[in-house]
């Protein structure tokens, strides 16, 4: 017997907007994209959202001792990225103690030190992608336990169809911590045109080319989804995956670097309001 063919997806009409979740009705109230008047406008801007996605990373209890690094591109020096200070707990991460440096991994503003690990993934990241302005990483319970099976997350819900084609495997350095320069490269190349990646035996790491929002939002999507697809194999029971077209139609809708922004919006809400001591 032949298998029907689905008729594929009709192309939205957004009639200019980035995405159909924005209001087609004028004056609602709704996040907008920021503007910047100056690269200092925009660099204090990127900084606060950094302790953002370092808070909302401890809302999260992604905390693991020392472990876990985000960072962001410096807006007029593309040659620097900020980031969080060795051995502070997320939760005590503030505009006061992040650190700046270079793809050397020297500390050229701030009076803490850098994770080495850190820097050397990010940095080899961010020197190889010169589009990708933020990453993050953590040792997360079910990222690290489903980077074990060395295997892509498979589309078995609509949140897990926001990194369907959109994520990779990495093998190389393999539960091999990464503390020694040539590791960054290996990781690094694996990174091209994707905003995810399970590193095998390590954990989950997530890139973006539109903010640290947007990096920070799809890193905790990601390992809630990590923790969806180890729930359902626990049943021992095969689950029905969306179909390829539908999967990627939903990561078109609801996966997009645009959309990881948004939703992070209300994480950022949430601390202006209950966390003033970040701006500190």
């Amino acid at each position: 017997m032949s298998e029907v063919m689905e008729a594929p997806a009709k192309t939205i009409d957004l009639q200019g907007r980035v995405s159909i979740y924005q209001p087609e009705q004028k004056g609602l109230i709704f996040p907008e994209l920021p503007t910047f008047a100056s690269p200092a406008a925009q660099r204090q801007h990127l900084k606060e959202r950094l302790v953002g996605a370092c808070r909302a990373f401890a809302q999260h209890g992604f905390d693991y001792g020392f472990a876990g690094h985000l960072t962001v591109r410096d807006p007029e020096n593309p040659g620097l990225y900020w980031t969080n200070p060795m051995a502070i707990h997320f939760s005590q991460v503030k505009l006061s103690n992040l650190i700046c440096a270079d793809h050397k991994g020297t500390v050229v503003e701030g009076r803490h030190a850098i994770n080495r690990a850190g820097f050397v993934l990010h940095a080899a990241v961010h020197e190889m992608h010169q589009d990708i302005v933020a990453m993050c990483h953590a040792h997360t319970v079910y990222g690290t336990a489903f980077s074990a099976l060395g295997r892509p997350l498979e589309p078995i819900s609509q949140d897990a169809a926001a990194f369907f084609e959109d994520h990779v495997v990495i093998g190389e350095e393999a539960g091999q911590v990464a503390v020694e320069v040539k590791a960054g490269p290996k990781v690094a190349h694996a990174f091209k045109g994707v905003k995810a990646a399970i590193h095998q035996n390590h954990g989950l790491l997530t890139a973006s080319r539109h903010s640290i929002d947007s990096a920070a939002f799809w890193f905790i999507a990601l390992e809630r989804c990590c923790r969806q697809q180890l729930a359902v194999e626990a049943t021992g029971i095969k689950p029905r995956l969306v179909p390829a077209d539908r999967a990627r139609y939903s990561r078109e809708h609801v996966g997009s670097e645009y959309i990881g922004w948004l939703h992070f919006q209300t994480l950022w809400d949430e601390f202006v309001h209950t966390q003033p001591d970040m701006f500190d």
